[in-house]
Formats: C-alpha cells, sequence, structure tokens
C-alpha cells in the first residue's frame, strides 16, 4: 500500500485548512438557495407560506423582502403618532376635533365669555352656545362672526356651519298632570 504524501509534506503547496461537515453542509445549502434563487424561487416561510418581512427565515436569507435599517408599522411608535393613525383610518378626525374645541373654550373664546357661555353640543355642523343670562345671548350674536373665524381655524373651514346661541332656559312652572292654562309668572325669561 503506498501512501500519499499530505499537503505539507509536499513541496510548494501549502496546507489547506481542514473543513468540518458543518462547514461543507453550510456551503452545500447556501449553493443549493442560490440556485433556488436564479431559478425564480420564492423564499417560503415555517409552513410552506411566503416568507413575510417579519419572518426569521427571510431575515437571515438577507432577502430584500426584510424592511431594513427604516422605520417599520413593527417598530416602536410615540403614542401620539399612533392615535392619529388610529383617528385617520376609523374617520374619527372631525369628532376628535370637536371634542378638543368644547374641551378648550375657555382657550378659544378667552375667560370672561367661557365665564358667561358653555358649548352644549355639535350636530351635523351646528355649535350650539348657552348664554346665562339674556344680555350674554345678546352679546354673543354680535360675536358669532368672530367664534366662526376661530374654529374655523382650529376645525378647518367648513366643519362648523352655524353657531346657535340660545340663552338661559326657562324654569318650567307645570307642576303635576294637570295645567290651567293662562300667561303664567309675569317674568322674562330669555
Amino acid at each position: 500500500m503506498t501512501e500519499e504524501p499530505s499537503a505539507a509534506d509536499r513541496p510548494g503547496e501549502a496546507a489547506a485548512p481542514r473543513r468540518t461537515g458543518v462547514e461543507i453542509a453550510r456551503e452545500a445549502l447556501a449553493a443549493a438557495r442560490l440556485a433556488a434563487r436564479r431559478g425564480g424561487a420564492r423564499p417560503v416561510g415555517m409552513r410552506g407560506e411566503p416568507a413575510t418581512p417579519g419572518s426569521r427565515r427571510a431575515y437571515a436569507r438577507g432577502e430584500e423582502l426584510r424592511s431594513g435599517p427604516g422605520p417599520d408599522d413593527r417598530d416602536p411608535q410615540p403614542v401620539g403618532s399612533a392615535v392619529r393613525r388610529l383617528l385617520a383610518e376609523r374617520g374619527w378626525e372631525v369628532e376628535a376635533a370637536v371634542s378638543g374645541l368644547l374641551g378648550r373654550w375657555p382657550e378659544l373664546v378667552g375667560p370672561e365669555v367661557a365665564a358667561h357661555a358653555t358649548p352644549e353640543r355639535f350636530d351635523d355642523g351646528v355649535l350650539v352656545v348657552r348664554a346665562d343670562s339674556t344680555a350674554w345671548a345678546t352679546q354673543l350674536r354680535l360675536l358669532v362672526p368672530a367664534l366662526r373665524a376661530r374654529i374655523d381655524a382650529e376645525l378647518g373651514r367648513g366643519v362648523c356651519r352655524a353657531i346657535s346661541v340660545q340663552g338661559p332656559a326657562a324654569p318650567s312652572w307645570r307642576r303635576g298632570p294637570l295645567s290651567v292654562r293662562g300667561r303664567g309668572p309675569r317674568d322674562t325669561y330669555g
């Protein structure tokens, strides 16, 4: 039996590093994947479905399906941007803006007007404001154009179509199931 000299024994040849079985298998797998990609095969996930950008297999292969270093929907996001996106998806922008308007009423109209007038409701583009006296109701009716300009700047043009100013609600003098017709108490309530 003749033994062949090893690479270290042969003059002029460098010793080739010995590869382990794992390294040989990795190289063979990489070559098979490259051949499959060149043949038009698409990467698949764990259960045979196409690999998604978030799948570990697609990420490990370095496929172009992954999102890369840029921001992604899966990344942590600030609460404000997440809430804005939710409002836009659900179509709640107008309701949120109106709620903000009602919550910030004193900032929009000033503390003196806010002390005597409160917004009651916002229905179909009409803001209903209740004043605590008839004098303040008259004053607010004169301020409606300025109020509309401020509200349009806050909510956007056309969201609030009209402002209805109402005086104080008159008390009901009717007690019980029966009542007598007549003029009622002789005082003005609005």
